[in-house]
């Protein structure tokens, strides 16, 4: 018998270890979720567990891209915006009368305008191959691009400002909104496909510096756009895939809109874990963990790096789709860095990059921590204010609820402090196995 054939047996003989830690996680958090369940009740609860499980489908999307191939992603907050426009688009009835008047045969003619000038500057971009020197080539691109920008950006305004003095806005397009989140994923990946050909060619701080400056870019370009998204007037209700509160009520309804997020996590948890432990798993690693030697066995780096980001940017097209149909609002300033970026950042932190359970937990965890940090703060403020008068006389604030929602930051705050003291691959870490 051979050596590798021993030392194969033994690994298949090797016993699996009982995932004790897993184990006391989740049992912790089923008891944080039930405390939670007893004292704020039950409409209030399941409306945090769809929310924690929309950041959960955002956290996987950063994990992969974090934890599976080392891609810091700063921009999570751009690819939820663009989730949530489209789950808005496809979502809201639609606006008859715009779609009547001759505003949309010339809104029509600017984006075939706007199509013809991207195809006319791909095709000089392209000179290059018929013999025209590089550095005139990106000259006539570069001209070219500008002049269409001018020409559709002077049409599009004078389009736009009729649209936004006679229609509001152009409306949706009166589709399920299931179809707007599968909508949303695929226009997050277009639009991570075209920003990881610029970017990911960066180092690791550079690119967060990017992606961080992208998403402010996506956020302005929706909440200026007026004729598109009504900007700072927002649109409210969208339509939610199951029945609605004013059908079965709050809890039922939340109930039957966290089963549909719920299966989504499930069905998205089982394609990665097996991705990961399959060969694309195993080279995307190997990537992350030695370019030069995966580059040296004839890995193709920047098709690779390229095919991870924008897989990651879909999942966060599609929480973020989903997250915008529960809140019932499409609001492009409501979206922040914060709750949409470094939240999520947390989370991953919290529960383990690269480890697809771990990040369950942490989403989950750290959305509970997010959420009661305030009515614990405002519960002990109110304590402490209650023991003040009675004991020195104090005379209370009037501004504790405002506090107490500060409370929130300082949590989170001490939260990743202590996280990255004490566990700083987190507290599910990545299981990576060695073979020799």
């Amino acid at each position: 018998m051979s050596t590798q054939q021993t030392h194969r047996e033994d690994l298949v003989a090797a016993p699996s270890r009982f995932p004790l830690r897993e184990v006391v996680l989740f049992a912790i958090l089923m008891a944080a979720i039930l405390g939670v369940f007893t004292t704020m009740g039950a409409a209030y609860s399941t409306r945090m567990l769809v929310e924690a499980a929309c950041y959960a489908i955002l956290a996987l999307g950063l994990t992969i891209q974090w934890g599976y191939a080392g891609q810091f992603n700063a921009g999570v907050m751009g690819f939820v915006a663009l989730g949530g426009y489209c789950a808005m688009a496809f979502s809201m009835p639609v606006n008859g009368e715009f779609w009547a008047s001759p505003l949309a045969g010339e809104l029509g003619m600017v984006a075939l305008m706007a199509l013809g000038g991207l195809l006319v500057v791909v095709g000089a971009s392209r000179l290059h191959h018929l013999g025209v020197p590089k550095r005139l080539r990106t000259a006539l691109a570069v001209v070219l691009a500008l002049l269409f920008y001018m020409l559709v950006s002077a049409r599009l305004g004078v389009v736009t400002e009729q649209i936004e003095s006679q229609y509001d806005y152009i409306g949706g397009l009166g589709l399920p909104p299931w179809l707007g989140w599968i909508v949303g994923g695929v226009v997050a990946g277009v639009v991570g496909y075209f920003i990881g050909k610029v970017c990911l060619g960066l180092r690791s701080d550079y690119l967060a510096i990017a992606t961080l400056g992208i998403a402010e870019i996506i956020k302005a370009v929706l909440k200026n756009a007026d004729w598109l998204t009504r900007g700072t007037a927002t649109v409210s209700p969208l339509p939610w895939p199951v029945p609605g509160p004013a059908e079965v009520g709050f809890t039922l309804a939340r109930a039957l809109y966290f089963s549909v997020t719920a299966v989504m996590i499930v069905a998205i948890f089982y394609l990665l874990t097996r991705a990961y432990h399959a060969p694309w798993g195993r080279m995307i690693r190997a990537i992350r963990d030695n370019e030069i030697s995966a580059a040296a066995m004839g890995k193709d780096i920047n098709h690779r790096r390229l095919e991870i980001f924008v897989l990651g940017c879909i999942l966060m097209g599609v929480g973020g789709a989903a997250l915008g149909s529960f809140n019932g609002l499409f609001d492009p300033q409501g979206y922040l860095p914060l709750n949409h970026t470094f939240l999520v950042l947390v989370m991953v932190i919290l529960g383990g990059p690269g480890n697809n359970l771990g990040t369950i937990f942490g989403a989950f965890a750290v959305y509970i921590i997010w959420v009661m940090s305030e009515p614990l703060a405002l519960a002990v403020l109110d304590l402490a204010v209650t023991l003040g008068e009675g004991s020195f006389g104090w005379e209370a604030t009037t501004n504790l609820d405002s506090r107490a929602l500060q409370a929130r930051v300082f949590v989170i705050g001490l939260l990743i402090s202590l996280v990255l003291r004490f566990a700083p691959k987190g507290l599910l870490p990545e299981k990576v196995k060695h073979h020799g």
